[in-house]
């Protein structure tokens, strides 16, 4: 009887990964790099781009999630040890190895199925940075980001990229107000480190760009990064410039 029961037991353990519950779909995943390479994760760890991590907004640390891309069918587990991406339309960073066994490292982003596999422990560091996340995202126009959860990120080293909701999904699409004469600041990212945002801009300064700037807002804890005063008359094919170097996420703001 006893070893009926072990037995029994033994199985449940065994098909406890093959069950999962479906979190979200058709939802967005971009992932990070080099760049990040070695920096301070949201819990704490160093964010190592070969092992098989993501960032997301809410989720407690160490849930396993199993991510699949939609348009290939492939997938892979990853645990959740960090807070990201700041994109409103994103859910979920990937590390490189993620992205890699995903098959997105050419399109830089993809959409997913993600199931948990997993629930990490709901403990104060999850719960604290995640609502540091969420007032973020609210600062940048991005909302909540989770059904189950209010989403968030803290400020960590290994913070991505973030826009807010008005960010230009086809940076050839040219805004009716660009009225000749004035000029205009393309934002690029929103950091909730400084550090992050010195990166951020060294990378466009390596593809070629210049006239960056670091806009800081002390009142809402983060710093933007932008390209400085383009006239509206270069706006859409600096836009444009920008998108074909891998930088799509843009927010104009007229200079005043």
């Amino acid at each position: 009887m006893k070893r009926t029961f072990l037995l029994i037991i033994a199985i449940l353990i065994f098909l406890t990964p093959l069950f999962s519950e479906v979190y979200k779909t058709g939802v967005t995943a971009s992932y990070y790099a080099e760049d990040f390479h070695g920096k301070r994760t949201s819990n704490g760890e160093r964010f190592n781009m070969n092992d098989y991590t993501c960032a997301h907004k809410s989720l407690p640390f160490d849930t396993i999630l199993r991510v699949t891309n939609l348009a290939n069918g492939k997938t892979c587990e990853v645990r959740v040890n960090d807070r990201g991406p700041f994109v409103a339309s994103r859910e979920i960073d990937l590390s490189k190895a993620a992205a890699i066994k995903l098959g997105m490292i050419g399109s830089g982003t993809t959409i997913v199925k993600l199931e948990i596999v997993k629930r990490g422990p709901e403990t104060k560091l999850s719960q604290q940075t995640a609502a540091s996340a969420s007032k973020i995202m609210e600062k940048l126009g991005g909302g909540g980001s989770s059904a189950s959860n209010s989403g968030g990120a803290a400020k960590s080293a290994s913070a991505k990229t973030s826009a807010n909701s008005k960010s230009t999904t086809n940076a050839a699409k040219k805004p009716a107000n660009l009225t000749p004469g004035t000029y205009w600041d393309i934002q690029l990212g929103a950091f909730s480190t400084k550090e992050n945002a010195k990166e951020f801009a060294r990378r466009l300064s390596r593809a070629g760009f210049t006239d960056i700037v670091l806009q800081t807002s002390a009142s809402q804890g983060i710093t933007r990064v932008a390209i400085k005063k383009v006239p509206a008359s270069k706006v859409t094919d600096t836009q444009n410039q920008l998108a074909a170097a891998g930088f799509k996420d843009q927010t104009l703001r007229q200079r005043k």
